[in-house]
């Protein structure tokens, strides 16, 4: 019973400390004191950030090898960014920095693929087909 106590106190007042986890995603260097917070972090802005270039390379309209390579090395930069100059976490926490770049990438990439493909599908498909004939 006393351990319920101890974990009822820890959740408690790390919450009313320090500012919600979206306030410190868009603050820079915030303080992550839950690994897995910022794991969150990450993750969720990888997904928001797939289905967005899914949807630009599909409006442009990007085909093949050059928007799959574009969209590696773009996703994998800003996260990059994000979290070594953003919000300069130290990455040897996190198991390293290729930790932090993979977290999340391939569900990102499914994402992106299904949306790049509907709006790439919706706009150009029944144009491409009627100059091919």
């Amino acid at each position: 019973m006393s351990t319920k106590t101890k974990v009822i106190e820890k959740n408690g007042g790390s919450k009313s400390s320090l500012p919600s986890v979206w306030v410190r995603a868009i603050t820079s260097s915030s303080e992550w004191p839950d690994k897995e917070e910022f794991l969150d972090v990450i993750y969720w802005a990888r997904q928001a950030l797939g289905v967005i270039l899914g949807i630009v390379w599909g409006l442009l309209p990007l085909k093949g090898f050059l928007g799959l390579v574009l969209f590696v090395l773009i996703n994998a930069g800003v996260i990059y960014f994000y979290f070594t100059n953003f919000q300069s976490v130290d990455e040897d926490e996190y198991g390293g920095a290729w930790e932090l770049t993979k977290e999340g990438f391939m569900t990102s990439f499914a994402g992106f693929l299904v949306t790049w493909i509907i709006i790439y599908s919706g706009l150009y498909y029944e144009a491409d087909k009627l100059t091919s004939e």
